[in-house]
């Protein structure tokens, strides 16, 4: 993903701190936009951009917490790093169960936000391959038959023509035309390429 563009978001009610954290974001040349509210970040997030989420646990309306489960309902996979000035330790268990990157404590290291926040950033990004790879795959095994779907996932699961064609009560011959036209339409080389694209596809079939 050679177009990816994080931005690092920052949430927290403390002008004092958004305004450190920018000043320090800046000075490593990573993107930054700051919120006073967890509402004022929900209504102007766009969910296409990528990057992670620097969010103070407690604020008045919404917590961190309750952002974090309302970006969850909404299916959206942002890496969230907390900042907090009340930590507890049953907080930040429920933080790391829900997947936070991390949970640092108020006033924090700077050089250990900044490597959270790299790791975040990765992570993201790794993410979104994965996800575009996803879709992907899906697009491609969208254009075969049901039949020829059918045959696919006997043939990722290792089954030889000859056994296909027992199990489906077809001849070998139609199963070589289905292998053929299955790799000409997913674009596969091999049957290892056949077999990455139906796990990249996240069928269910193959769990």
């Amino acid at each position: 993903m050679t177009d990816y563009k994080p931005t690092v978001f920052l949430v927290d009610d403390d002008n004092a701190v958004r305004d450190a954290l920018e000043l320090l974001l800046d000075s490593v040349g990573l993107s930054t936009v700051s919120y006073p509210s967890a509402a004022a970040f929900l209504d102007e997030f766009d969910q296409n951009c990528r990057g992670c989420l620097v969010l103070d646990i407690r604020m008045p309306g919404m917590s961190g917490m309750e952002l974090q489960a309302a970006l969850a309902e909404k299916s959206v996979n942002i890496p969230i790093i907390f900042l907090t000035g009340h930590g507890n330790v049953s907080m930040s268990a429920k933080a790391f169960r829900t997947g936070a990157i991390d949970f640092l404590e108020k006033p924090f290291d700077e050089n250990i936000l900044l490597e959270r926040i790299h790791e975040a950033i990765k992570l993201d990004q790794t993410n979104q391959a994965v996800t575009a790879r996803r879709v992907d795959a899906s697009t491609r095994l969208a254009s075969l038959t049901p039949r020829e779907r059918e045959v696919m996932l006997l043939i990722v699961t290792g089954n030889a023509n000859k056994e296909i064609a027992t199990k489906l009560d077809l001849s070998t011959r139609t199963i070589e035309t289905h292998r053929g036209r299955i790799l000409e339409k997913t674009g596969a080389q091999s049957l290892a390429d056949l077999i990455e694209l139906a796990i990249a596809s996240g069928s269910h079939e193959l769990k």
